[in-house]
């Protein structure tokens, strides 16, 4: 199953299990760990986590859910940032690790991940964010779980500083000038409109002298389908099916009606996860896009966020959807 971030408040969540990023004291705390506390009942969940004990930094624990929707909370120590050279990112990456196995043992199908660590422990967030997302997809690639990283605003939320430099440019380069140039070729356009009235009559006339095309002529020479392709191109890569989906950020499901169904019209994010996943360039992926109904503009900034990686060489499909998410657009895949 899938991988997505969502802008909600982790105690909402609907889901097997949620985590909290707790203290290794077990004890109610402040910020997202206060908030989980509150909401699944404060007295009793303490009550729990006592009898508990500890969490050392890295590991995780598992108490009931309360009055909360999900039936677990996973308890889980963040390190407190410390420079980096104190093991940081090792113990922050084994608090995901270690919440996501202890799930599975719980035979839990969906969990909910705030950004450990990085509020009063000061992990900066956008090295939060790239170690959550990697630990999380590493997790995926092995086992299926519908996996939650949950954000309450956009000041928990941060692009690499280099990131958000290089698309912003992209962006602006290619998207503003897009929109600020359809203005003046509409005189353009209403040029070729004349010319094209103007010689309207000697089209109609060459239209007469052609033969009509039969119905079933036209119905029966139709392109290769999106699935067909699909199949065709995971086969050209040397993939299996399950790299593919896993790569694409699909779930399994999914992936078996478009491949049981040659006729399956996927959704546009669905149709460029894809090709994301099988690493095809700008032309490939128009082609496989073509094969589904779908271009990419540069009058939409979905698409060219999406040429900007595919220009750039980089096919981390979760890096994708984390520039995706942070201009508030549909993410790939989940």
């Amino acid at each position: 199953m899938p991988f997505a971030i969502v802008r909600n408040d982790i105690t909402k969540m609907e889901v097997d299990a949620i985590v909290n990023a707790a203290n290794t004291a077990l004890k109610m705390g402040g910020g997202v760990c206060g908030a989980i506390f509150s909401a699944a009942g404060a007295r009793e969940l303490q009550a729990e986590c006592d009898r508990i004990g500890r969490c050392e930094t890295g590991k995780a624990v598992i108490t009931n859910g309360g009055r909360l929707p999900a039936r677990y909370i996973i308890h889980t120590a963040g390190p407190i940032w410390n420079g980096g050279k104190s093991g940081e990112a090792q113990l922050l990456h084994d608090c995901y690790i270690n919440s996501l196995e202890l799930a599975q043992q719980h035979k839990c199908e969906s969990i909910a991940f705030p950004l450990i660590s990085s509020g009063i422990y000061g992990y900066p967030k956008d090295q939060a964010l790239q170690i959550a997302v990697a630990a999380i997809s590493e997790f995926l690639f092995k086992h299926e779980m519908m996996v939650y990283l949950v954000v309450f605003d956009r000041q928990s939320y941060a692009l690499s500083e280099k990131l958000f430099a290089a698309l912003e440019k992209f962006i602006d380069d290619h998207y503003v000038e897009e929109l600020e140039t359809k203005f003046s070729c509409r005189r353009i356009i209403q040029h070729d409109e004349m010319l094209e009235e103007a010689s309207a009559g000697y089209t109609k006339a060459s239209e007469v002298s052609k033969a009509p095309r039969k119905l079933d002529d036209v119905v029966n020479h139709l392109d290769e389908t999106f699935s067909r392709m699909l199949l065709r191109l995971i086969d050209e890569k040397g993939l299996t099916d399950v790299e593919t989906y896993k790569r694409a950020n699909i779930d399994r499901k999914l992936f078996s009606k478009i491949k049981s169904n040659q006729n399956y019209q996927p959704a546009k994010p669905t149709a460029i996860a894809f090709a994301i996943a099988l690493r095809l360039n700008l032309d490939e992926t128009r082609d496989l896009l073509g094969r589904a109904g779908y271009a990419l503009s540069h009058s939409s900034k979905f698409d060219v966020i999406i040429e900007y990686f595919i220009e750039s060489g980089n096919y981390d499909i979760f890096e994708i959807n984390e520039a995706l998410f942070h201009y508030d657009l549909n993410l790939l895949g989940a």
